[in-house]
């Protein structure tokens, strides 16, 4: 019952800030919720990986999915922006090692810490940029995603639950099946169908493959989250949404989702210009 009440204040609250809010407004919005998921992967990330400064991250994600979403300052042309990119690709390997090696973490830990951290950064700041840039080149197609994805996270979940048999992941979670994987991806293919219909009045077999490669992207951030709470010892990975767990706990699937979904669009051609 938690879980539907909490369902029922969030869904509005999404609906009006994909419609409603100009792009920054929404940015912020987005950057605040995936901050909140930060520090939540970096609690997690402490049982794992004592003494390492994970809560770096705090810092580096909004300064990336800043940079990537916005663009750098000053104007700097195509080549300038390729060679800055270059530079922090360069220096964020520079940095967390730094990190990990100064940190006095046991051996194993730093190990540990320094691929949290090398993870983390485009894990958590990737997703920013690419639901920011879908709410400002065309909210439909965003509400669209999020439809595959509360559609194939919702059939897994129930029908998972009820007529599960064969454990999907059973060391990293035990209640996930295959059918509720394979339950989970037919409504997010219907979801998708049903959208093109509607939208275009046909089926588009370019959108109806994004939205298989999408749900199955979700299940797979869905996973890679429990893989972190398993190893960290705990069930969720906070209590800030009653019946749900942590904000982290809700957004997992979108994580990886979110930017399947987008260069997904960007390479069928299907994504309006936009800022």
């Amino acid at each position: 019952m938690k879980r539907l009440l909490t369902a029922f204040v969030a869904v509005p609250l999404v609906l009006a800030a994909v419609f409603r809010l100009p792009a920054e407004g929404f940015f912020l919005v987005v950057l605040v919720i995936i901050e909140i998921a930060v520090l939540e992967y970096a609690r997690l990330g402490r049982r794992i990986a004592a003494g390492v400064p994970l809560m770096t991250l705090v810092v580096a994600v909004p300064v990336v999915a800043l940079a990537a979403r916005f663009g750098f300052p000053g104007g700097f042309s195509g080549a300038l922006q390729g060679e800055a990119m270059l530079a922090v690709a360069a220096g964020v390997p520079l940095a967390f090692g730094t990190l990990a090696l100064f940190s006095r973490a046991p051996l194993a830990a730093a190990v540990s810490g320094l691929g949290l951290l090398a993870f983390g950064l485009p894990y958590l700041a990737l997703p920013i940029v690419s639901l920011s840039q879908l709410q400002s080149r065309d909210p439909w197609l965003l509400l669209m995603m999020l439809a595959v994805v509360w559609a194939g996270d919702s059939a897994a979940f129930y029908i998972g639950t009820k007529w599960g048999r064969r454990k999907l992941a059973p060391v990293v979670s035990p209640n996930k099946s295959w059918e509720g994987a394979f339950a989970g991806l037919a409504a997010a293919l219907l979801v998708a169908a049903g959208w093109s219909l509607w939208r275009s009045g046909s089926i588009d077999p370019a959108l109806i493959a994004l939205a298989a490669a999408t749900a199955m992207a979700a299940q797979v951030g869905d996973l890679v989250e429990s893989l972190f709470k398993r190893a960290a010892g705990v069930k969720d990975s906070g209590n800030l949404l009653p019946g749900h767990g942590g904000l982290l706990d809700r957004v997992d699937a979108l994580l990886f989702a979110a930017p399947v979904w987008h260069f997904g669009l960007h390479f069928c051609g299907l994504l309006p210009p936009g800022s």
